[in-house]
């Protein structure tokens, strides 16, 4: 089978008993924490797709900010191209040509992931996410506190985690300021945020290298998937 065909992995098979502590994890109002979501023969299979994607038609790079400084975090984007604080179809900041499509394996992941974050009373087959950034991390990568607010709509943000560790700052919707709290993410992690966290500031102040484990698929660094409703056509 070839990284670009989806395998019988998906839909997701349930959480290992192993996985120390997993399950829903309430960080804020609308904000689920979910440990060890992926297993690791599904971290290993989506770490071959992000391979191709960061060779497509617009290639991993690091997005320009407003006055030129450049983030330290690399982004691969699917459906729609992100630049801040922007999306467009076609990468007019890279080299112009059109990003690759949202697979159609990642709406029904985000669905399953809103399923297992919220419960039976959600309805996540409502959901339909039709842009991810797909972030790479290397040890010294950092993210600042930001909103995801470029979007037309308010439906949640599901983020997966592949690879090393990381320090996921989570404050609120006023301020990037305290109050916060400091989650570890580990690789295979799920954390979605939507109602009254929607909208709130969230940033990587640390990832800490040396901690992916082992058969996840990356040997160094992190990959993180966000996926978003843009409300855009």
């Amino acid at each position: 089978m070839s990284a670009s065909e989806t395998p019988p992995l998906f839909p997701l098979s349930p959480i290992p008993e192993d996985v120390p502590d997993a399950g829903p994890r309430v960080i804020a109002p609308g904000a689920v924490h979910v440990p060890g979501w992926l297993s690791p023969e599904q971290q290993r299979w989506i770490v071959a797709q992000f391979h191709e994607w960061a060779q497509g038609p617009v290639p991993l790079r690091a997005a320009a900010l407003p006055g030129g400084h450049r983030m330290s975090v690399r982004t691969v984007c699917l459906g729609w191209h992100w630049q801040p604080y922007k999306y467009t179809r076609d990468a007019g900041d890279v080299n112009g040509r059109r990003v690759l499509d949202f697979p159609e394996w990642m709406v029904r992941l985000g669905r399953k992931a809103l399923a297992e974050a919220y419960g039976a009373g959600y309805d996540a087959a409502g959901y339909t996410p039709d842009a991810a950034l797909v972030n790479f991390y290397d040890d010294a990568a950092t993210m600042g506190m930001h909103q995801d607010k470029d979007e037309r709509s308010s439906a949640p943000v599901v983020s997966l985690s592949i690879g090393d560790g990381c320090v996921f700052r989570f404050g609120n919707t006023e301020t990037r300021t305290k109050p916060y709290t400091d989650v570890e993410l580990g690789s295979g992690d799920l954390f979605v945020f939507g109602g009254p966290s929607r909208f709130a500031y969230h940033g990587i102040p640390k990832v800490r290298p040396g901690t992916a484990p082992e058969g996840c698929g990356l040997a160094h660094g992190r990959i993180n998937i966000t996926m978003r409703v843009t409300g855009m056509s």
